[in-house]
């Protein structure tokens, strides 16, 4: 089992400490939930997980090797993918090219078929081979840029915001692909406002507020934890 682990994570900007201390181990095979209320340091502590920002102190290991000080190119590389809320795919180019363009960056040419079938089918893509990424819609765009993210053969994946802008039907598709991938040994690292759909597929969950980690546990020990209902989920989760 691989394991992504945080220890005692600090982070200024301009003197002014936003994260205090974060503490976290996230395994692979696990979806894990990071909530807060607007301006907690989720978005922050992604961006410290992912390499595009460096720590200002602490440690960050995958499976205990120490990544602190190497960038997002390395981090992925190593099979730690960050999916960011604003469209990653390539735009101009179709469906099927996009998946065929990050399996090139990982694979041999006589390897590359028999993935992008397997992609393809696996993520329920071959009805949208042939259209241009950017005239999908947001739930489309989304699964494409988990398949393509699978491609790279992760074992951490960053998603921010995946519930965003998408109806209810699509939700349930992506919640249903983020279960597959954690049948596939992937971890899933989920950032969303919609603490409710965040909720139902996270084994476990950690709180963030103010810069510091104020519970952690299951999705029930956190919907009955009072500090959290009183700064988050009250106005959060119906």
């Amino acid at each position: 089992m691989k394991t992504l682990e945080l220890k005692n994570i600090k982070k200024s900007f301009k003197k002014k400490e936003i994260l205090h201390g974060i503490d976290l181990q996230i395994r692979s095979s696990e979806v894990f939930g990071l909530l807060g209320p607007n301006g907690a340091g989720k978005t922050t502590l992604f961006s410290l997980i992912s390499g595009l920002e460096m720590t200002t102190s602490g440690k960050i290991f995958l499976d205990e090797y120490d990544i602190t000080f190497k960038d997002i190119s390395f981090r992925a590389s190593k099979g730690i993918i960050y999916l960011p809320q604003e469209p990653s795919v390539f735009r101009k180019l179709s469906v099927a090219d996009n998946i065929k363009a990050a399996l090139q960056t990982k694979f041999k040419n006589i390897e590359i078929e028999d993935k992008y079938t397997s992609i393809m089918k696996e993520f329920d893509l071959f009805s949208l081979e042939k259209q241009i990424s950017e005239n999908l819609s947001g739930g489309q765009r989304r699964k494409l840029e988990i398949a393509r993210a699978f491609a790279l053969e992760p074992k951490f994946i960053l998603l921010d915001e995946p519930f965003a802008g998408i109806d209810p039907l699509t939700i349930n598709e992506i919640k249903n692909i983020i279960s597959k991938l954690r049948a596939k040994n992937v971890g899933v690292v989920i950032s969303d406002h919609n603490a409710q759909a965040t909720m139902d597929i996270c084994d476990n969950i950690s709180v963030i507020n103010n810069g510091e980690i104020i519970a952690s546990g299951n999705p029930s020990s956190i919907k009955e934890n009072n500090t959290v209902q009183q700064i988050y989920l009250g106005e959060n989760l119906t």
